[in-house]
């Protein structure tokens, strides 16, 4: 079976997926790179290559055209401005969204018929613009969403606790951005409720600093790449291999005609269903005002 993947965007995060897919064991055995520089991704394509007597997957990897898209099983959208200091997610729709027009234009018309995963900044907005650009069903277009925030939170929870973040059961849902938030009353150490651990003040301070994290490292180093490289491999993964996992990407809510980041059901069809957190009615009004902000900048983005 060829599980083609071709990556459109080469850039710190397009670079630390390809270097992610190459370190893991995968289900991708052709990767196509895109970018607008051909001279630097094609010394890129030279240096993965050379890692491949010692990767744990055998994968074809060269650079390519739009015309590669055809046949593929996945595109995955890493292009696009990036965030910088003092900058908001959002300060980057106008951008964007002029760059995401012509990229899936490209895409669809070389025949793709795959699924569209896009990780590009304001995650929802775009990935938004994605389906309506491509026409595609909405199970088989997908953001990232907030399963990088999601990782983030499971890490600092277990820090706290000293226990492995694999036995966090914990999710931030909503934007990924700024209204972003964690729906506490169905976080779980184990089989056990978060708040037998942890006072609403640490509650809140973790909170804060898994939405404040990003803004943290663009301050420090100029931008965030590897965790969201890793994270895009574990969607990936769970799409080429059909492997049913709920992970917290953005998927679109019909009601709102809207994205947003909901735990989901992965496999080899994209989106196979959203898992409907029930919430209390503070959470609730959190996830509306979400959802509001990025409609919102949609509409905005439309006039």
């Amino acid at each position: 079976m060829n599980n083609k993947v071709v990556l459109i965007g080469c850039g710190n995060v397009g670079m630390s997926y390809a270097y992610a897919l190459l370190n893991q064991r995968t289900y991708v055995n052709e990767l196509v790179l895109i970018d607008l520089d051909t001279d630097r991704i094609e010394g890129e394509v030279m240096d993965l290559n050379h890692c491949l007597a010692f990767a744990p997957s055998k994968i074809s990897i060269k650079v390519g055209t739009y015309k590669d898209c055809k046949g593929a099983k996945l595109v995955v959208i890493a292009a696009g401005a990036n965030q910088k200091p003092g900058e908001t997610r959002m300060d980057l729709i106008s951008k964007n969204s002029k760059i995401f027009k012509s990229i899936v234009s490209e895409v669809v018309n070389s025949g793709f018929n795959g699924i569209f995963l896009v990780a590009t900044n304001p995650l929802d907005v775009m990935t938004y613009l994605t389906y309506k650009y491509s026409k595609f069903p909405s199970n088989k277009v997908i953001g990232s969403g907030t399963i990088l925030d999601t990782a983030r939170l499971r890490y600092l929870i277990a820090q706290r606790l000293k226990v492995s973040p694999k036995n966090i059961h914990a999710y931030v849902i909503g934007e990924h951005g700024d209204s972003e938030f964690v729906p506490w009353s169905n976080v779980n150490v184990g089989l056990q409720n978060i708040n037998r651990y942890l006072t609403s003040d640490e509650l809140d301070d973790i909170c804060n600093n898994v939405k404040n994290a990003a803004y943290q490292i663009i301050n420090k180093k100029g931008a965030t790449y590897y965790g969201i490289g890793m994270c895009l491999v574990k969607i990936t993964n769970s799409i080429l291999g059909d492997e049913n996992n709920i992970i917290t990407v953005s998927t679109y809510d019909k009601t709102n005609d809207v994205y947003v980041g909901l735990p989901s059901v992965i496999n080899k069809n994209g989106i196979s269903e959203k898992i409907y957190v029930e919430l209390n009615d503070e959470e609730t009004e959190k996830l509306k005002h979400s959802i509001k902000v990025i409609k919102d900048a949609i509409e905005n983005l439309d006039e």
